[in-house]
């Protein structure tokens, strides 16, 4: 069912982080990190009626405002460590008077998308009787435990092929979409999810200490740019 109200897209950009500093400003092939989500969400103006950085941080938020999106300052209480990102998303809403339809989640780490995700993601999320949406890609590695210093497989048996594998995905973390009725419940994900497969190199770039920017120019500029 398509809700009454606007469309907008939040991104949370703590200043702090302690394995990598100043992470959401670091550059890559000279933009810094943020700015790939925001123009992100400005190309989709489409879909996206007004982009918010959550932030704590002065720098963050000037940079944020300075690529055209709408800083939030956010509360030192719900700026730690462990604080969940859906207080976040609920702490914007409650700061902007126009009703809010879905929230479209974009994190900072994951800051290369494929063009068209958006608008293929949303468009299958509108057309179901969905409450979020999540992108996902298919895993190819064989994993197991180590129990009793032993190896246990968990999605095969040993000897099976790779391509024999019963598929499994992972959590890739370019886009979220959520209705905010459902943000209202202190809740991104909901019961109705959809999970949007996702089959491209900025799938696996995930930016968490210095060494991934690295990781990420090489796909981009050796995979990408070509």
């Amino acid at each position: 069912m398509v809700e009454s109200g606007k469309n907008i897209a939040i991104i949370p950009a703590r200043g702090g982080s302690k394995r990598f500093p100043k992470k959401n400003l670091a550059l890559l092939n000279n933009k810094q990190l943020i700015v790939y989500s925001i123009e992100y969400a400005k190309r989709n103006n489409a879909i996206i009626d007004a982009v918010y950085v959550s932030t704590d941080d002065s720098e963050i938020a000037k940079v944020a405002e300075d690529h055209g999106a709408i800083a939030i300052e956010r509360p030192s209480v719900l700026s730690g460590d462990h604080e969940p990102t859906v207080t976040s998303l609920s702490h914007v809403i409650s700061k902007i008077d126009e009703q809010v339809a879905n929230v479209i989640l974009l994190q900072v780490t994951n800051p290369l998308r494929p063009e068209n995700l958006l608008q293929e993601c949303f468009t299958q999320f509108q057309a179901g009787d969905f409450e979020s949406a999540m992108t996902v890609t298919r895993n190819h590695q064989k994993f197991g435990k180590i129990t009793n210093g032993n190896f246990v497989p968990f999605n095969y048996t040993f000897g099976q092929r790779s391509q024999d594998l019963d598929p499994l995905y992972f959590e890739n973390g370019l886009l979220y979409i959520t209705k905010a009725s459902l943000i209202s419940e202190n809740v991104i994900l909901g019961k109705k999810n959809l999970p949007f497969i996702v089959n491209h190199p900025f799938a696996e770039i995930d930016i968490d200490v210095e060494e991934d920017l690295i990781k990420a120019a090489f796909i981009y500029n050796n995979l990408i740019k070509k």
